[in-house]
């Protein structure tokens, strides 16, 4: 299906949330605001339902440590069924479903610290949790569900009924726009036709979220059963981590899907898909945060346990480094997941741009941090848990890890389509007075508005970024403690660079206006200055609410002051590179690549890929494969 640019950008606009009603810290963030206000103090925790989240915590605790043998899900890659049935029986398929249907009516503070447990026991089990109750049937049935639908699907998903999220296609990944699966109205229902790529509990589902699109309506959202004639589930994908997931390519062939079970009106589908994910992305960065605690425990026991040079290697500088780092960027993590779940909780907050910063700034960073701790054990970083074990030594699966964390970074929207989506919405308010200015279809009526808007809009923004509080000596002064470390000079830190940033964001639209969007390296360093601000955000006021507690607050302090001590530096680089970079060198260069100019570079090397098309033909015949569904009863 070939679609123009204009469209794609056409149909991925009509998706986005067009208005705000409800205050965004990261938002007014990039607008050169630090609106602490709005995420500090934070509310006490306690209460009932936090106390009915511990206690699941607890049991759930005990099953995985019983329960679920990670090495034997890598080895087999499957999760045996009876973990499944387990975990139905604990409820933990109805974390976020509400009482009323039959769930644990957890919030998502909870939610996501079942995830991270769950996910150090087992990544595949942490995928197949947050798959079915993030992205699948029960959210977007919350969100956008009637109640006749929400009463008919909840409790069964509530009592272990698998669910899968469906709109991946073989040649369509993050340009919806070219979405092929077809709904075509019959009576009072749909006929549904199509193929769906990498349907994450699709092998094992017995529900589905399919997004089709209606003629002449656009894409629309349906639940559909997983058994429904003319669905095949036709191969199970393997991928380098994550063995156990139950992931493949679903057929849907003349599948007739009743019109109750529309979700959402016609050619709602992408809408309810973005909403889904601005809560439903945290489910990644709660298996990051818990990969990240996993590594920090076995990093420092290794580096105290293994000696060189008459030390622990831990003592060595070299090492000692990249300790600091796990230490300082798990803590970052966790204040960030922390925060998120409980503006998300609040339901006070606009909180789609902290979502997917959490999610892109998790998911790179526990990357990172698996990495490290891999280059610190050294070549039994490399070694696999089953050989290590072979041998005598305790089976450490780091380079496991490293692999199942890889996907986080593609998972739910890449690190490179995260920076768009980000960037679209941290220039929103720019876009809404002066887009007509640059819209290349705006009539000069238009274009005459947006001139006048715009003068008004900037006339009041831009002194406002002239100084602030971050100058001034005392701001701050919560965080400025006894005998602890000044966070206080961090948040002026981002204070300022706040406003530095929202400067070089204006700069960039008065430089290349309309070419803006094409700048996607630009934006790519805009957006992860701003995760950086925001992390250091999170972890000053995380750490602060500790010390509040008496709960580690000392030594909450020092992590999040070693955090923002690194991050600025990472702040100095990027700010630097917005300017100073080889961006133009490096287009010319990939386009001489694309045009074959050194394809004499490549000569001297043997291609063990198989033969093949690069995407498979969706519209091929292939009932010759069998139907690998399988039922988890």
């Amino acid at each position: 299906m070939t679609v123009s640019e204009r469209e794609a950008r056409r149909v991925a606009e009509a998706a986005r949330q067009q208005d705000w009603h409800q205050p965004s810290f990261a938002k007014e963030l990039f607008l050169g605001r630090l609106r602490l206000d709005l995420i500090h103090p934070r509310p006490d925790p306690e209460g009932p339902a936090a106390r009915r989240g511990e206690r699941f915590l607890g049991r759930l605790r005990t099953f995985c440590a019983e329960h679920i043998d990670g090495g034997l899900i890598e080895r087999e890659a499957r999760i045996p069924d009876e973990v499944v049935a387990g975990l139905r029986d604990l409820g933990a398929f109805g974390m976020k479903i509400g009482e009323e249907y039959g769930g644990l009516g957890l919030g998502h503070v909870h939610y996501n610290r079942a995830l991270a447990l769950v996910g150090t026991a087992s990544p595949a089990v942490g995928a197949l949790l947050s798959a079915h109750q993030s992205i699948g049937v029960p959210q977007p049935l919350k969100l956008f569900g009637t109640e006749e639908q929400r009463k008919a699907f909840l409790p069964r998903c509530a009592r272990g009924a698998i669910s899968a999220f469906l709109l991946t296609e073989p040649d369509v990944g993050s340009d919806p726009a070219r979405l092929a699966t077809t709904a075509v109205p019959d009576g009072d229902s749909y006929l549904l036709d199509g193929v769906k790529l990498w349907t994450t509990n699709g092998v094992v589902a017995d529900l589905l979220v399919v997004m089709a699109r209606v003629p002449g309506r656009g894409i629309t959202a349906f639940v559909v059963e997983a058994d429904s004639p003319g669905i095949t589930v036709e191969q199970r994908n393997a991928f380098m981590g994550l063995r156990g997931i139950e992931n493949g390519v679903t057929r849907l062939r003349g599948v007739r899907v009743p019109a109750a079970n529309r979700i959402g009106a016609e050619g709602a589908g992408l809408k309810i898909a973005l909403t889904t994910l601005n809560t439903g992305r945290l489910s990644l960065p709660a298996l990051c945060t818990g990969a990240g605690k996993w590594c920090l425990k076995i990093a420092r026991e290794w580096s105290g346990a293994r000696e060189q040079w008459g030390r622990p290697v831990g003592k060595h500088e070299a090492v000692g480094a990249k300790l600091s780092f796990i230490a300082a960027t798990t803590f970052a993590m966790e204040a960030v997941l922390e925060l998120s779940g409980e503006l998300a909780d609040e339901e006070r907050h606009d909180i789609r741009i902290e979502a997917a910063l959490a999610k892109l700034y998790s998911s790179e960073m526990a990357w990172r941090i698996a990495d490290e701790l891999v280059q610190i054990r050294g070549g039994r970083g490399y070694e696999t848990a089953a050989s290590l074990a072979a041998r005598g030594e305790r089976g450490i699966p780091a380079e496991q890890m490293l692999r199942d964390l890889r996907i986080n970074r593609i998972f739910e929207g890449s690190t490179e389509i995260m920076h768009l989506l980000i960037a679209r919405e941290a220039v929103d308010a720019h876009l809404k007075v002066a887009g007509g200015l640059i819209d290349p279809d705006s009539s000069f009526t238009q274009k005459r508005k947006s001139a006048t808007a715009a003068g008004l809009f900037y006339a009041r923004w831009l002194p406002t970024l002239a100084t602030g509080r971050g100058h001034l000596p005392l701001a701050y002064g919560d965080f400025h403690v006894s005998r602890h470390p000044n966070l206080a000079a961090h948040l002026r830190f981002v204070e300022r660079a706040s406003r530095r940033l929202a400067r070089a964001t204006f700069m960039a639209m008065s430089r290349w206006q309309g070419r803006l969007e094409t700048k996607q390296v630009f934006l790519g360093r805009v957006v992860d200055i701003g995760a950086e601000l925001f992390a250091m955000s999170a972890a000053c006021v995380h750490a602060e609410r500790l010390r509040s507690h008496e709960d580690h607050g000392r030594e909450a302090y020092q992590l999040a002051h070693a955090f923002c001590r690194q991050s600025r530096l990472r702040v100095d680089d990027l700010f630097h590179n917005l300017w100073h970079n080889t961006d133009t060198t490096d287009a010319a260069l990939a386009s001489h690549v694309l045009s074959g100019d050194y394809t004499w570079l490549e000569e001297g090397i043997h291609d063990p890929s198989t033969p093949g098309p690069w995407i498979a033909d969706p519209t091929e015949d292939t009932a010759r494969h069998k139907n690998v569904h399988r039922t988890i009863e």
